[in-house]
């Protein structure tokens, strides 16, 4: 009878912490992973589009091309290296460019990207990593 007790419990234990979105088939393990998601693409049937449409009309509207002493507009290209937290909170990285004043025009557009559903991995919070080329 103890040794039935155990058994019980070493499979109710084993049921109680098995993780979500993790697959076990045999020898193969399968871990789901989902990527953020911009808010209002929740719903949407192909949220990675969703995603990219939502993040280029932000650019669209946010980026203010920097001016140069003349009152010209300064454009350039740069390589912006961000990451979406666990929390969902946009971090810029770096920002590469040949000009200074697009790479800050560049940042300060990035960083008023609103907060996101972060991506996920077994079930769990993960951070993902972008690097998006701009010429802007």
């Amino acid at each position: 009878m103890k040794n039935i007790f155990t058994i019980f419990l070493f499979f109710t234990s084993c049921i109680s912490f098995a993780q979500q979105d993790v697959d076990v088939t045999g020898n193969k393990v399968t871990i789901k992973e989902s990527a953020p998601v911009w808010p209002g693409c929740e719903n949407s049937k192909d949220q990675k589009a969703c995603f990219n449409a939502e993040l280029m009309q932000h650019i669209k509207e946010n980026y203010k091309y920097p001016r140069n002493n003349n009152g010209d507009l300064i454009r350039g290209k740069a390589v912006i290296k961000l990451e979406i937290n666990k929390a969902g909170e946009v971090v810029v990285r770096s920002v590469e460019g040949e000009k200074p004043e697009v790479n800050l025009a560049a940042e300060t557009m990035i960083k008023k990207i609103p907060k996101l559903k972060p991506g996920r991995k077994g079930g769990k919070p993960t951070t993902a990593n972008y690097t998006i080329p701009l010429t802007l």
